[in-house]
């Protein structure tokens, strides 16, 4: 069984900096497309910033102040999260194409790790 563990959130000030980490483990045979989403309170999830081969990708709110990373060797992807702002205060979820070993490209998503930005 596929799982993908968070760790790197907490409490931070307003310009302050986090980083987050996202390892997945198990019967990994590959991993194609890795990224970050958020949810806020009431929000919807919202795609952050993903990462495929050499190319990111970003949503407009977070260009120019996170970085996403990935060490393939270690199935791992980062989020470094820089000036950060209180409207970034969210549940930050990896997400990862995976193929397994016997299987299909299946889609998994971490636990959430909370970020919280005072202001």
């Amino acid at each position: 069984q596929v799982q993908l563990v968070e760790s790197g959130g907490g409490l931070v000030q307003a310009g302050g900096s986090l980083r987050l980490s996202c390892a997945a483990s198990g019967s990994i045979l590959r991993i194609y497309v890795m990224g970050w989403y958020r949810q806020a309170p009431g929000k919807q999830r919202e795609l952050v910033a993903t990462i495929t081969g050499g190319s990111t990708n970003y949503v407009d709110s977070v260009k120019g102040r996170f970085t996403i990373s990935r060490d393939n060797a270690k199935n791992m992807v980062y989020l470094q999260m820089n000036t950060l702002k209180p409207e970034d205060t969210a549940v930050y979820y990896c997400n990862a194409d995976i193929q397994e070993f016997a299987k299909g490209v299946v889609n998994y998503w971490g636990q959430g790790t909370q970020v919280t930005v005072s202001s």
